[in-house]
């Protein structure tokens, strides 16, 4: 029989297993607790015992001041990235990093407000030398200045910084001095001045004016100029002075040595002035096009002829053909079409307006004197006609494909919510959006066909930014925001004046065909469904009430917005990545363009009047 055990005379009740686990739990947590709190407080202080029992065990305390970073507010508060130099344009802020690539900006730049880039890529400089200080009639200066904005856009669409020398760097030279002493004809004269103002400057690319790239950004020569790293001086076969890539040291090796040529007086050009040695010959070139003199009157005579009749008139169409050229050798490249964003196809008609109109404009035919040449470098072209037409889709998803060009229009989430649910800003509230909206429906759906739909937020993110930001991103997309206007300064972005109008098709119409003329865009019904002409005004409507609500809030609205944006962080972190990304390229090129203004007289290369902007072309809207 199991022993009774006694206390003070008294039966105790039997110890169970489950009685026994409780009082040893409650027995360690006691002598926990007294050991943790109380021993070492009782012990007197010294160097005896100090190592033994002068420690505590700190408690857990909350930071005083909180991170503002809503990923991790709990953190430690720290100071933001200094604020970079021209890094802010209107509402649109910016911190360049390499870490770019963080899923959410806030991470680094601890402000919601501002956004994470990749470093401006350093372009290489490639030089162009013009004497404005020659007298010329009005007409003349005009048409020359025409072909250099040309000129200007198509290098720098590539990634170059193209800059117009003229006199006055070739007069800083030591060894100008020297050559005014030479009794050299006038041409030899001013090819000298040429390269002793491109030894100035130093390393990079001495290039003329009527030489324009004309193949794909990935193409393998023009990615090796864009790494300014020259290690000989080079010059390009069959292409005679068009185009030159060298160091400082290497150029003026050459200049020194042209200039000590006895038998310079026999000399036809740089080239032959200098020992043969001197430049090592590249013959692969096919994505340079060189509209030098003999390659015109060659291949395209109807604008030699008209040259040799009227100079002014006559490099104005062959500035008109290199603008067509440079146009068709894009279409060729993305030879499958356009393809414009439109996710959620029921609603973002209106939002999408724009690029597709865009998109329009880039299928269409440049005017050309002549419709169905090629470029000099590539003679296998497809000119654009009306039997061979770019194609325009408007998919929900984004396709990362080589010969497919992307028009993406970013949403603000509250756009995206109120187009979608067809309500009254007033009757879109927090209780609204916690319970019945998506979580960032825009990226997910432009996503699903890349990712599918199992993955989370950031890493949707990430591959938004590589496909807006990145080299081959920038070269195969556009990404604009559906509250703001398309960007004025498209020709530069593509490298060539965009047709504002929908002009010649290869074929025999009226200079300016009015908007009846357009050609009709079929949706494929594939893309989704095709949204009535009341929709599209009702659509419209909503549009320019976010637009209205994105410009001015209430305090009350305010709080919406923020609400709004914590409930869709990937899709805001989007929206404001290409936001400041179109910005900052806007931004660089008009801080060069400023800078450039200082020289040549401020007049070469300048844009006569700047176009009249996008804003025109979508009137409508």
């Amino acid at each position: 029989m199991p022993v009774q055990r006694t206390f003070l005379g008294r039966p105790l009740p039997p110890m169970t297993p489950k009685r026994t686990a409780v009082l040893l739990s409650t027995i360690a947590v006691f002598a926990i607790f007294t050991l943790v709190f109380t021993l070492p407080n009782s012990i007197p202080a010294g160097p005896s015992l100090g190592r033994f029992t002068d420690h505590k065990i700190p408690l857990p305390k909350l930071p005083k001041t909180l991170s503002p970073s809503i990923l991790n507010p709990f953190r430690q508060a720290a100071h933001a990235p200094p604020v970079q130099k021209n890094s802010t344009s209107g509402e649109a802020s910016w911190y360049s990093n390499w870490n770019w690539l963080s899923p959410f900006s806030s991470s680094v730049t601890l402000d919601e407000n501002r956004s994470l880039l990749p470093p401006l890529i350093d372009r290489p400089p490639i030089y162009t030398y013009y004497d404005h200080t020659l007298q010329k009639e009005n007409d003349l200066k005009e048409a020359e200045n025409a072909i250099l904005v040309t000129w200007r856009r198509a290098w720098w669409a590539q990634g170059f910084k193209p800059v117009i020398l003229s006199p006055a760097e070739a007069m800083n030279n030591p060894l100008y001095a020297e050559l005014q002493m030479l009794e050299v004809e006038p041409y030899l004269k001013t090819e000298f001045s040429r390269w002793l103002a491109w030894e100035t400057m130093g390393t990079g690319l001495l290039c003329n004016h009527l030489l324009l790239p004309m193949g794909s950004h990935e193409d393998a020569l023009l990615a090796f100029l864009r790494r300014g790293d020259y290690p000989m001086l080079t010059r390009f076969d069959n292409l005679g002075s068009g185009l030159f890539a060298g160091s400082k040291a290497d150029i003026a090796a050459a200049v020194k040595q042209a200039l000590s040529n006895k038998s310079l007086k026999d000399a036809k050009d740089f080239i032959t002035a200098v020992k043969p040695k001197t430049f090592q010959i590249e013959q692969r070139h096919a994505s340079l096009a060189y509209y030098d003199s003999t390659t015109v009157k060659e291949k395209y005579s109807k604008v030699a002829d008209e040259i040799e009749a009227d100079g002014p008139r006559g490099l104005m169409t062959l500035n008109k053909l290199t603008i067509s050229h440079l146009h068709t050798t894009w279409q060729n490249t993305f030879s499958k079409g356009i393809a414009v964003l439109k996710p959620q196809p029921k609603y973002m008609t209106a939002a999408i307006e724009s690029a597709l109109k865009l998109a329009e404009f880039l299928t269409q035919c440049p005017p050309s004197p002549l419709p169905s040449s090629c470029p000099p470098n590539n003679n296998r072209c497809k000119p654009c006609m009306a039997s061979h037409v770019l194609k325009i889709t408007t998919p929900e998803v984004y396709r990362n494909a080589s010969d497919l060009y992307t028009i993406g229009t970013v949403p603000h989430p509250f756009t995206t919510a109120l187009m979608s649910s067809s309500k009254d800003i007033s009757e879109i509230n927090i209780p609204w959006i916690r319970r019945k909206s998506k979580r960032d429906p825009w990226l997910t759906t432009i996503t699903a066909e890349l990712l599918g739909t199992g993955v989370s937020g950031p890493a949707r993110v990430v591959k938004f930014k590589d496909a807006v930001a990145s080299q081959y991103g920038t070269a195969h997309s556009l990404w604009i925001t559906a509250e703001k206007d398309m960007p004025e300064d498209l020709d530069w972005y593509f490298g060539f004046t965009i047709p504002r109008n929908a002009t010649d098709r290869g074929e025999s119409e009226t200079p300016v065909p009015g908007p009846e003329r357009r050609p009709k865009i079929i949706p494929d019904p594939k893309d989704g469904p095709v949204v009535s002409e009341d929709e599209i005004l009702k659509e419209k409507a909503l549009l320019k009430s976010a637009v209205e609500f994105g410009k001015a809030r209430t305090p009350e609205e305010e709080k919406i917005r923020k609400a709004i944006e914590a409930w869709n962080m990937a899709d805001t972190e989007a929206w404001r990545f290409a936001r400041a990304f179109l910005e900052r390229n806007r931004m660089e090129r008009l801080k060069w363009e400023e800078e450039e203004r200082k020289y040549a007289g401020g007049k070469a290369g300048a844009e006569r009047g700047k176009n009249e902007g996008w804003g025109r072309w979508f009137d409508d809207r």
